[in-house]
């Protein structure tokens, strides 16, 4: 039934798999993807991890707490979204094109 199997040969494959996947955490997290809201009043900038690592808000939004809210939450999640994508494509070029989140 397992004849011709190495595991060697698969445990060997494991690891590369690991190293490959730190590489990718590693180089994500060097990646800053940055969203732009309400005509460039705000700007929310992520790391490829999707960690927020920068807000930049434009003093003319400070006077209204509600747009202030709205824009932030859009732009954030805009910033989240790039981020998403970025380590989907990085993810499918890293493993040549299969795809492993099911859909494009």
């Amino acid at each position: 039934m397992f004849d011709g199997f190495d595991l060697n040969k698969m445990q060997d494959m494991l690891q590369d798999m690991q190293n490959k996947a730190k590489e990718f955490e590693e180089r994500s997290k060097a990646v800053t993807l940055t969203a732009k809201g309400g005509g460039g009043l705000i700007a929310a900038s992520v790391n490829g991890a999707g960690e927020l690592v920068d807000v930049t808000i434009d003093d003319s939004l400070l006077e209204d707490k509600e747009s202030l809210q709205i824009l932030l939450i859009s732009t954030i999640n805009d910033a989240l979204k790039m981020a998403e994508d970025n380590k989907k494509s990085q993810a499918l070029n890293m493993f040549g094109g299969l795809n492993p989140f099911g859909k494009s």
